[in-house]
């Protein structure tokens, strides 16, 4: 009986196992490259003048710092961004939305907003156009530095530094 048993459990697993494998298998293919997609010579280009990283030393916390990316379009043809985005939410990119013509200059502005972020940062900006690459990337970095007359409130209740404590007053 018990053998009897064992003998239905593996004929219904092998079963089981020749329908997943399907009726017809695939043949093989021969393994092939995929051709590198060929860059167009008469396409746009980006041209970064000076660096494509920013620097911004130290900054402290609190306003936000701000940095102008200007490029020129190289190539023979219009560029467009399509999108730019940060590496996070931190970090807040503003593109041209139109065409930029052959010969012709834009700039790609950058917000970093430092309150609450004191330390060292590096943060990345990617942009996809139709420059030839998957995405091109941008980068700024710097050290945040902590205010040391912070405006906001403490969280538990207390006055900030600096203050007397005393309710505002209304003039009307």
């Amino acid at each position: 009986m018990k053998k009897l048993f064992i003998t239905l459990i593996c004929l219904s697993v092998g079963t089981l196992g020749a329908q997943a494998q399907g009726a017809h298998p695939a043949p093989a293919q021969p393994a092939t490259q995929a051709a590198p997609a060929k860059e167009n010579p008469n396409g746009p280009k980006f041209k970064f003048k000076g660096d494509e990283t920013h620097d911004f030393g130290e900054l402290p916390e609190g306003p936000d710092a701000h940095y102008k990316f200007v490029f020129t379009n190289t190539g023979k043809e219009p560029l467009i961004i399509q999108n730019a985005s940060g590496s996070c939410g931190c970090t807040v990119p503003d593109w041209p939305k139109q065409p930029v013509l052959p010969g012709k200059t834009s700039e790609i502005n950058v917000t970093y907003h430092t309150q609450g972020r004191v330390g060292p940062f590096m943060k990345d900006v990617y942009i996809q156009s139709n420059a030839g690459t998957e995405r091109y990337t941008l980068h700024i970095k710097g050290t945040v530095k902590a205010n040391p007359n912070p405006t906001v409130p403490a969280a538990n209740g207390a006055a900030p530094a600096g203050s007397t404590g005393a309710p505002a007053t209304n003039k009307h």
